[in-house]
């Protein structure tokens, strides 16, 4: 059986939930040493003319020693506070999305809920989501949300993927930069909020770390092999997500009644911005719908939707009454799509 027969679904929608929840603020925070394709160009088989055809990237962000995740983590998430105008004190769950958290314990969640003086919030760490992450992190929200004990949810996506991608190799390194971001969400006025959602899966090892863990402990006889570090079958990233994203949002959008020309803007996990050219094309959509900040972020992993929805925020967008949908695939592989209604007061 090939791995794509394998696949778990999950699609529905919220227009019957007793609490319509939609996005209250957001904040992103990127690194401020800038590397550049010439950057990597002095000592990687490369040049900005091949990665620019290839991946539409400039440059990516990368975290200087001394700094970890969860600051990143930190910074983000006091701007998705402060946009939302919610006290840290009033979030009742911090999610925390990234596979390369600061260390395996404790709890990259409750570190940052500690940080940031949320210590009355429940703590709740999504590790293995991989770019996927920050979409599932919302989703996991909306259903926490229709507990009467919640009331705020903060959501964040982090990677440093920097530390992951091995310096030498041109195949990962070129691709993957540092960055987080943040959503708080929160209950909003009927008929706005999350509208619906589509989450898919198929077990493939085309993207994979395949040293760290219980199988294969990271240990002397490691180093010099190079499994340590982040793998990646590109033709299969592509595939996979030309295969699986088109249909996933056309379920998503379904179950909204909607049609993909009704939709304001489009927010794609980026981890190349042809992947975004060509999905727009499957669509059948203009590419003025889809914010892209791949070109100066690079891939950056479950904090990607978050760096684009902030981008989005600052040009005073979604605006009342419009309609984004999210879409988002990631190691795994894992995929699913989301479609919101921009509430009257908020982001």
């Amino acid at each position: 059986m090939r791995p794509d027969e394998n696949i778990s679904t999950t699609s529905g929608n919220t227009l019957l939930n007793k609490v319509p929840v939609g996005i209250l603020g957001v904040g992103s925070y990127v690194p401020g040493v800038v590397v550049t394709n010439e950057d990597l160009g002095r000592h990687l088989d490369t040049s900005d003319e091949w990665i620019v055809s290839r991946t539409g990237i400039r440059e990516r962000r990368f975290l200087p020693e001394g700094e970890n995740t969860s600051d990143m983590c930190v910074a983000a998430a006091l701007r998705a506070l402060e946009d939302s105008g919610t006290g840290a004190d009033e979030i009742d769950c911090v999610i925390v999305a990234t596979f390369t958290f600061d260390q395996l314990l404790p709890s990259t969640a409750l570190t940052v809920a500690d940080r940031i003086g949320a210590r009355g919030a429940v703590s709740l760490d999504m590790n293995q989501a991989a770019c996927s992450g920050g979409l599932y992190g919302m989703w996991t929200a909306v259903h926490l949300l229709q507990n009467g004990h919640f009331r705020r949810v903060l959501v964040i996506g982090a990677e440093a993927l920097s530390r992951i991608t091995d310096p030498a190799d041109r195949t990962t390194r070129v691709f993957f930069g540092d960055a987080a971001g943040a959503a708080v969400l929160g209950p909003v006025e009927e008929g706005s909020g999350v509208l619906s959602w589509s989450l898919g899966g198929t077990l493939s090892h085309a993207v994979e770390v395949p040293a760290g863990g219980a199988r294969e402990p990271f240990g002397p006889e490691v180093v010099g092999t190079g499994r340590q570090f982040l793998q990646m079958d590109g033709p299969e990233v592509w595939r996979q997500v030309m295969t699986q994203i088109p249909p996933n949002m056309e379920e998503t959008l379904k179950l909204a009644g909607l049609t993909a020309d009704e939709i304001d803007h489009f927010v794609f996990h980026q981890a190349n911005k042809n992947l975004v050219t060509g999905l727009m094309d499957a669509l059948g959509q203009p590419m003025d719908k889809a914010v892209t900040t791949i070109e100066e972020y690079g891939n950056t992993g479950a904090a990607t939707i978050f760096t684009v929805l902030d981008r989005l925020r600052g040009d005073g967008r979604p605006r009342p009454g419009e309609h984004t949908v999210f879409a988002v695939i990631g190691a795994g592989f894992l995929w699913g799509s989301m479609c919101l209604r921009q509430q009257g007061s908020g982001v």
